[in-house]
């Protein structure tokens, strides 16, 4: 199969690889889109050279491994990036992600799905309708924005900030809004994404480039990622504030205590979701009740992912980029 493999430079490069073949409780798919993450520009001038990344993804079930019930090939499935023990306590209650033998797919080990194809638990994997096509990667980012949500547990009426307008922000807000969330304030230093972020939920934005966020927040989640961003979630929550942190600052970042002892403001940190949070964003998006052609500007073959990359990276007016490796 051909897939986009790190050079070890801060570039990709088309490579030849075997095709997988589905191990016992396992699928592989045929890559119909695979989504390209924050994370991802993030860190992956760290990965090692030859590594495929790609972690939103969905595709056709080409194969279907030993001891595996409920799939056929033909089907389509979104699934997530890992494969655990599905024993321990973790495994068993819905959070493989915890799984001490967990294998992550597209972030520096396993392959993920830049590629033609990829081998997936059948286990963590749900079923889309065919017809979402391309859309069935938005599955992976929707479930972490429903993490973020249901850790925060946001109740009718409250009001509600989201720092960064990004992929995860946009993602909240989807979730927030169908919660019954009563003011939802979009804050982020670009225009378009401001401009965008109404079709999401938004009520309100907001530039922080011109001061502090109007007011104090019952919850705010930070979705940034970068030093001060968690002391600015913190500044911001009201007396009793919920603050969740789901942007992942690879730096130190110094934070003053003081604000959040007085107004004792509850810091939650989220990471990946639950297996029913990834169903329900599957489930979300088989109802046609949300519009996946306002989260992705545009879809790219294989061969260009690292000028994708670099777009992305230069602050291109671009969401979320799918990667085709049919186109």
């Amino acid at each position: 199969m051909r897939a986009a493999a790190l050079t070890g430079t801060g570039g990709f490069e088309i490579v030849h690889l075997d095709d997988p073949a589905p191990g016992e409780g396992e699928l592989v798919l045929r890559v119909r889109a695979c989504g390209i993450c924050g994370s991802d520009l993030k860190f992956y001038k760290g990965f090692p050279a030859g590594a495929v990344l790609g972690h939103e993804f969905c595709g056709e079930v080409v194969a279907v491994g030993d001891g595996v019930e409920g799939w056929r090939t033909g089907q389509f499935a979104a699934s997530l990036p890992l494969r655990s023990c599905g024993h321990c306590r973790w495994c068993l209650t819905g959070e493989p992600a915890h799984c001490e033998r967990t294998d992550l797919l597209g972030l520096g080990t396993s392959a993920g799905a830049f590629a033609e194809y990829v081998r997936v638990a059948a286990a963590t994997s749900a079923p889309v309708p065919v017809d979402l096509q391309q859309y069935g990667a938005l599955v992976e980012p929707l479930a972490v924005g429903l993490h973020a949500v249901v850790a925060a547990n946001v109740r009718a009426e409250e009001r509600v900030l989201i720092l960064g307008g990004g992929n995860v922000g946009v993602a909240v807000a989807t979730w927030v809004r169908r919660g019954g969330a009563g003011e939802i304030v979009v804050s982020d230093p670009s225009p378009f994404r401001r401009a965008s972020a109404a079709e999401f939920g938004a009520s309100l934005t907001h530039d922080p480039t011109k001061g502090a966020p109007p007011g104090s927040f019952d919850v705010v989640f930070e979705c940034v990622g970068i030093p001060g961003m968690v002391q600015a979630a913190i500044d911001a929550a009201t007396i009793h504030g919920r603050v969740v942190i789901s942007g992942v600052c690879s730096s130190p970042d110094h934070l003053g205590h003081v604000p959040a002892v007085m107004k004792e403001v509850e810091l939650r940190y989220v990471v990946y979701y639950r297996l029913k949070e990834f169903a329900a964003a599957a489930r979300l998006l088989e109802t046609h009740t949300f519009d996946p052609t306002s989260f992705v500007t545009r879809s790219v073959p294989l061969d260009v992912v690292g000028q994708a990359f670099q777009d992305l990276e230069s602050g291109s007016l671009d969401r979320k980029i799918l990667v085709e490796p049919g186109l």
